[in-house]
């Protein structure tokens, strides 16, 4: 019975270790292993925290925005939301190469407390009397130069793991990141209760509502986090068969460790695979940007509805994510991750095509509110500003349907909801099987050496795709409608 528990003891929080397997009595001892374990599991808890501070705050920005400073229109809300992922691509090979020469503990406390720093602003950006908007937008993109520790964590996890921990490690750690987007708007939606008006602490003019909670909640937590890498979190570092090495960011060297020799990258496999990930994150990128649009004009969703069908979606694709996640530790023991990872991709392929027009059945048009056969210049933000616009509105929704100054709508057969939701499910499970096996490929890409920059380059390319796909997907999806389209001469 000793032994059994000694042996449950000893095994990953959410992965599994065969001692046989991994010739454990022989690479590594059990102090060892444990300490190895509980940084990785700290990383997972990093991951988490930095998902929940970019989505914790997704759903109140815009009625946030437009109470702190009139000024602020649709397009400037596309920038806010876009100022995280840029803060995050400029940070990723920063943190990265700083990761390579250094301990790890010191980019990460820094890049947390960055994201601190920064909610703490958000939290303030109703003080000043002017120009508040800016500060947001300072403010978020701060936040998101912070989540560029992502790199970090996933070099740190790279290296502290074996080829057998490899793809399971990853997965967790892209599960966590899942959970963190699922939750976030999970814990908005708790502070909502607290109001616009909440309390207000006089002393220090700090303003606690529903739109300040959220992010000061992620700030305590990032000190909590803080605190746990201190003082748990160690330097790790193994080779491919789990044997303890010598690497720059340890603290102190053991007789035990080997010094791991260092081959020649594959250039040519890390380009493609950066080219391939930011292909990933572009298409994903695209389907959640459209979705909101999409079925407002195919269905006739009102903003309400689009916002509450849309989210059951959406969070039930990160459910599903999740799941997917999970099921792939086993899969690609059997079956390999190159082989899941061109089946996710055929997935997300299928996923699309399915997701073509067809049929004789056109979308309901929206004849309502045609002024002068003209087009508004749509921009992301304004395709984003549907899911904000609710709590700020009463019950009366407009007109619904498929504007007809879009010219596509009196050609375009509807897309049926049965291939709308098809299709979600098939991306669903397309895109995290192509995420999780991308950085699983890509670490074993690299090797030995210290991933610190490459993971960074990896990360700021997701990021890329975060902003440009968003961006390409509001300039085709309204404005494409043709001579119809075209402005009168004299007409502004």
């Amino acid at each position: 019975m000793a032994s059994l528990r000694v042996e449950a003891e000893q095994e990953p929080l959410l992965g599994h270790s065969i001692r046989g397997s991994r010739e454990w009595d022989i690479i590594e001892t059990e102090e060892h292993y444990k300490s190895r374990w509980r940084s990785i599991r700290i990383l997972y808890l990093t991951m988490f925290l930095s998902s929940v501070g970019f989505s914790i705050v997704i759903m109140s920005i815009w009625p946030y925005l437009q109470k702190i400073d009139q000024t602020a229109d649709a397009s400037f809300l596309g920038w806010v939301i876009a100022s995280f992922s840029l803060g995050q691509m400029v940070a990723s090979p920063i943190f990265g190469l700083w990761s390579n020469y250094r301990p790890r503990k010191e980019p990460l406390t820094v890049s947390i407390f960055i994201s601190v720093a920064a909610n703490c602003l958000y939290a303030y950006v109703q003080v000043p009397a002017s120009h508040n908007k800016y500060y947001m937008l300072v403010a978020r993109g701060l936040v998101g130069f912070g989540a560029g520790n992502v790199a970090v964590i996933r070099s740190y996890i790279a290296g502290a793991t074996s080829l057998q921990e490899r793809t399971s490690s990853m997965a967790n750690t892209s599960a966590c990141q899942a959970l963190g987007f699922i939750l976030g708007p999970v814990f908005q939606t708790c502070f909502a209760l607290i109001g616009e008006k909440g309390v207000t602490w006089d002393t220090i003019k700090l303003q606690i509502n529903m739109y300040t909670a959220p992010v000061l909640l992620g700030a305590f937590l990032g000190i909590l986090n803080i605190i746990l890498i201190l003082t748990i979190l160690r330097e790790h570092h193994v080779d491919d068969s789990g044997r303890q090495c010598k690497n720059i960011n340890f603290e102190e060297a053991s007789t035990d460790e080997v010094q791991v020799p260092q081959g020649n990258i594959d250039q040519v496999a890390v380009v493609a695979t950066n080219v391939l990930f930011f292909v990933i994150l572009f298409i994903f990128a695209l389907f959640e940007t459209i979705v909101t649009p999409l079925t407002m004009d195919m269905y006739a969703w009102t903003r309400e509805q689009a916002v509450l069908y849309d989210g059951i979606i959406l969070a039930a694709l990160g459910v599903e994510a999740v799941i997917i996640f999970m099921g792939i530790k086993l899969l690609s023991k059997k079956v390999g991750e190159r082989a899941i990872l061109l089946g996710g991709l055929i997935v997300v392929w299928v996923g699309f095509f399915i997701l073509l027009p067809w049929g004789h059945q056109f979308p309901k048009i929206q004849w309502e509110d045609l002024h002068n056969n003209s087009i508004p210049n749509t921009t992301f933000g304004e395709i984003i500003i549907t899911l904000w616009k609710i709590p700020r509105e009463d019950h009366n929704e407009g007109p619904t349907g498929c504007p007809v100054e879009q010219a596509w709508c009196l050609y375009t057969p509807m897309i049926h909801l049965a291939q709308f939701l098809t299709s979600a499910v098939l991306i669903g499970i397309g895109y995290p099987s192509c995420n999780v096996m991308s950085y699983t490929l890509y670490s074993k890409i690299l090797g030995p050496k210290p991933q610190g920059v490459y993971m960074g380059w990896l990360t700021a390319s997701g990021s890329a795709a975060r902003i440009l796909g968003p961006i390409f997907i509001s300039q085709v999806h309204s404005p494409f409608c043709g001579l119809s389209c075209q402005k009168e001469p004299g007409i502004k």
